[in-house]
């Protein structure tokens, strides 16, 4: 597993404490807006303005007038109007907001969201032959369509007239239709180019009531709006951090049945909303609609009037999340027990695999998963007979489309962008693409340092993280994209406890640092997957919030990455240097021979441990976690290298066999009948006769 790269910004306090006094905010909040590069008090204003100052003029986006002028012709003669979405949360809910407001203009409309699993992404010929069939005579895309070339030209070709409204990246040729709003459009004058597909779609709404005002607008959809934006990791800045701040004010009180039953569901239906509540609780429930072939469950959901039906839907999209998490979890253990017992596999540059009938919809989650898992770029492929649908995350640093760009001829379809991408072959190709995909990811990075990395906003004092300051830090909401929650790192903090939360999925840590204690939770690792024991010295990066319980507010933290102190990791290295010196024949000490001497019951603790935590024959773990776990279990004073001594010893007698790389030690239990005589060791004889020189 390769260690993330911290890269944690200088406070500037003398500038911070001009932000804090001529803002009047908490010194804390000024201390992160410094070390975002917000240099004077106006900048840090202006970054922190979520007023509808930022709401811009739909008209400054380009063919805007002509899609309201189609729009408003096609409601007055009476055509019926298709709105073509997305499966996704983006494409749901920019779906929804477009019938709503077709229907509250009494306009004959239907909607359309392609099968994930069966039609893919975006408009297909046969879906629009459909929608003509049934006499559409008009074609809205949302959050989709600013590539589909040969399909606008089938449209055309039927009479079928359509509106283009996108957000993604556009290509050289545009698609031939009555109007193409996308903000990202080369050439593009709108201010802002971040908008969301139901951003775009929210702005179309706008151009169509444009004698109303702007806040009526928000009163009425930036609740949905704000739900797709976030869901979407569109950046929350300027115009989307303007919509999504109002939205999430509107939640709360939300006039949507189904959105407010779906809180309801969720337990938020009081709480004060913020991005993350609906980035980590509500997005994947309405997602998972969409990942499993049912999005219209997710539609129907939004777009009804009635309260028992929403409740009803709601209960559907939770229960389609566990059936998603289930398929998940249960490929994401099948690929993780197979790595354990092949664990160079993770030791390379990128990692391939596929397997036979993987659901096509979470492989993707669980490509992100092993990605962040194991530091390196991840492609997983689902198998069905000859053919092959795969889905790719990668690390920042490395362009996962362009490595797919250079093994196209294997391919039969691909796309995406740097980060995620998609892709089908047929199952003859895998082993190519494999050997290909691994040379370039090896060339790529011998050029280039792609460690995984975490943007840390300041180092911080346990005097530092108090209720009121992590409460000012509120000002800064929304978080999301292009504002992340702010990150700190606290050094020296000892572990006083290790304890396994929810099933052993998470665990929960008590952390103390001058006289000061924190309760941190470290979710997605378990027991099994801890590196630390009780009594050792971290150096944790951390978000902090308000946890309230019982009327009494208290500040946890949300533990994103946490290592060995810079004391315990200088320890570490001098044991390993004397380690190495020894192993390499030169002289060393009297003393340096005794710190590497181990004694009996450490010798016996070591093998009792591997033996017992061995999986099958194999234990695979960091080498500083497993000689901690042991010193901790034993009691005793184990060092990294007189573990390393023990391992040698037991490797002479072929008890075990181990390997090192980088930090990761590799052990496989041999098959040994008898009993060694280890006081026979050549590393133990040696290390006797330097102590007594």
């Amino acid at each position: 597993m390769k260690k993330k790269k911290w890269i944690i910004s200088e406070r500037d306090d003398s500038l911070a404490k001009e932000l804090s006094q001529k803002l009047g905010i908490p010194y804390l909040t000024a201390t992160v807006l410094a070390g975002r590069g917000l240099k004077t008090p106006e900048q840090a204003a202006s970054f922190m303005d979520s007023s509808l100052n930022s709401v811009f003029d739909p008209f400054l986006l380009t063919d805007m007038q002509k899609a309201a002028d189609t729009i408003e012709e096609s409601i007055r003669l009476g055509e019926k109007i298709a709105i073509y979405g997305d499966y996704d949360v983006d494409g749901v809910t920019a779906t929804c907001i477009m019938i709503r407001y077709l229907r509250s203009r009494g306009a004959d409309c239907t909607y359309y969201i392609p099968d994930r699993l069966g039609e893919g992404y975006g408009l297909n010929l046969s879906a629009i032959k459909t929608l003509y069939e049934e006499g559409c005579r008009l074609l809205i895309t949302v959050d989709s369509g600013i590539t589909a070339v040969p399909e606008a030209e089938y449209a055309e070709s039927l009479g079928l007239k359509l509106i283009i409204t996108d957000h993604h990246e556009c290509k050289e040729v545009l698609p031939s239709a009555c109007a193409v709003i996308n903000p990202r459009r080369e050439g593009e004058k709108y201010p802002f180019h971040e908008l969301a597909g139901v951003g775009v779609a929210f702005k179309l709404i706008c151009a169509l009531e444009k004698n109303r005002p702007c806040k009526e607008m928000l009163d009425l959809y930036s609740d949905v709006v704000a739900v797709g934006t976030i869901a979407d990791v569109m950046p929350l800045c300027s115009e989307n951090r303007a919509i999504v701040s109002y939205g999430l004010k509107m939640l709360p009180f939300t006039k949507n049945p189904g959105l407010r039953a779906l809180m309801q569901k969720l337990g938020l239906g009081s709480k004060t909303m913020n991005a993350n509540s609906v980035s980590f609780v509500m997005a994947p429930r309405i997602n998972a609609a969409g990942r499993l072939g049912v999005a219209s469950i997710a539609a129907r959901m939004f777009l009804t009037d009635d309260p028992e039906e929403a409740s009803s839907l709601a209960d559907e999209l939770c229960e389609l999340n566990r059936l998603r998490q289930d398929e998940e979890n249960q490929i994401f253990t099948e690929i993780t027990e197979k790595l354990k017992d092949a664990p160079e596999l993770t030791h390379g540059k990128i990692l391939v695999l596929w397997g036979e009938n993987w659901h096509n919809g979470v492989i993707g989650i669980v490509s992100s998963r092993l990605s962040d898992r194991y530091g390196i770029p991840c492609i997983l492929v689902s198998l069905d007979g000859d053919s092959g649908k795969g889905s790719g995350r990668s690390i920042k640093g490395f362009n996962l489309y362009a490595a797919l760009e250079k093994s196209s001829g294997l391919l039969e379809k691909f796309g995406g962008h740097e980060l995620a991408v998609g892709l089908s072959l047929d199952r003859s190709n895998l082993t190519a693409l494999k050997e290909a995909l691994e040379k370039y990811a090896e060339e790529y990075t011998s050029e280039v340092d792609i460690s995984p990395s975490i943007n840390v906003d300041c180092r911080v004092e346990a005097s530092e993280i108090t209720v009121p300051s992590i409460k000012g830090l509120s000002v800064l909401e929304p978080f999301g994209m292009g504002n992340p929650q702010p990150l700190f790192v606290m050094n020296d903090m000892r572990v006083e406890e290790i304890t396994p939360i929810s099933h052993e999925r998470h665990i929960k840590l008590q952390l103390s640092k001058d006289g000061v204690t924190f309760y941190g939770f470290v979710f997605g690792m378990g027991m099994k997957s801890c590196q630390f024991v009780k009594g050792d010295k971290l150096d944790v990066a951390f978000s902090a919030e308000i946890n309230n319980y019982r009327g009494r507010d208290s500040v946890q933290l949300v533990v994103k990455d946490l290592k060995w102190s810079e004391s315990e990791e200088k320890s570490d290295s001098e044991s390993y240097s004397a380690y190495l010196d020894f192993i390499s024949g030169k002289e060393i000490t009297p003393d340096t021979a005794a710190h590497l001497s181990p004694t009996k019951n450490e010798l016996i603790s070591v093998f009792r441990h591997i033996k017992a935590n061995a999986a099958g024959s194999i234990l695979s773990d960091s080498v500083r976690s497993v000689y901690r776990k042991i010193k901790y279990e034993s009691q005793g004073s184990l060092s990294l290298g007189r573990f390393l001594v023990c391992m040698d010893v037991f490797s002479e007698f072929s008890i075990f066999s181990y390997s090192l790389n980088d930090d990761d030690i590799s052990i496989t239990v041999n098959e040994y009948e008898g009993k060694a005589d280890i006081n026979g060791s050549t590393a133990l004889r040696r290390l006797n006769e330097l102590r007594q020189r």
